[in-house]
């Protein structure tokens, strides 16, 4: 097992599995869709594809320039999440965003500062929440593609907040809102 196991101290069990990749045009209409521009970090997709799954999103897109959501770290950090939501490895980040916006998704990125509070936005509908870099955040070669943008706030000292946080807290977000009716007919899974 140590051998082919990438961990220091593999779990005893191994499988082999199918990458289960599914099309754009399959999740396009269900809301919440979490969208990742260039998150790199497999530990950090794996946990938003976690937290994805755990608060009941639509599903999970990477496009183009992210890491891989098949990596062991990220299979790990997903805690066998990867199988219960579905998975899109898209082309560009603009592609994909003119795709869902041209099918009625709003597609809201997420900034340190200057968005609309999480809170308080408008979150009913069609959404795509779009999750940038880890250092840099998205490019605005984005702004075209983006109907509005989300920020939470911070009230401690901190700078921000990891971009696998922001999609968790984001996530529980649309969950809540789900719970107590908040977000109208719209929402579906």
């Amino acid at each position: 097992m140590e051998r082919v196991a990438d961990a220091v101290t593999p779990q005893p069990i191994l499988g082999v599995v199918a990458m289960l990749d599914v099309d754009l045009a399959a999740v396009v209409g269900a809301s919440p869709l979490i969208v990742c521009v260039d998150v790199r970090d497999p530990g950090n997709l794996g946990t938003i594809i976690r937290s994805a799954d755990a608060a009941g999103a639509a599903g999970v897109i990477c496009c183009a320039g992210s890491g891989d959501l098949y990596n062991p770290k990220a299979v790990r950090s997903s805690a066998g999440s990867i199988f219960h939501i579905p998975l899109v490895v898209a082309p560009s980040a603009a592609e994909t965003l003119d795709v869902l916006g041209a099918a009625g998704v709003r597609r809201l990125s997420t900034v340190m500062r200057g968005g609309d509070d999480y809170s308080t936005a408008d979150l009913s509908g069609l959404v795509a929440i779009v999750l940038g870099n880890e250092a840099s955040g998205l490019g605005s070669y984005l702004d075209e593609s983006l109907d509005g943008a989300l920020t939470i706030p911070i009230d401690g000292r901190a700078e921000s907040l990891n971009v696998a946080m922001t999609a968790s807290v984001l996530c529980f977000e649309f969950a809540r809102r789900r719970r107590v009716g908040a977000l109208g007919p719209s929402m579906t899974k």
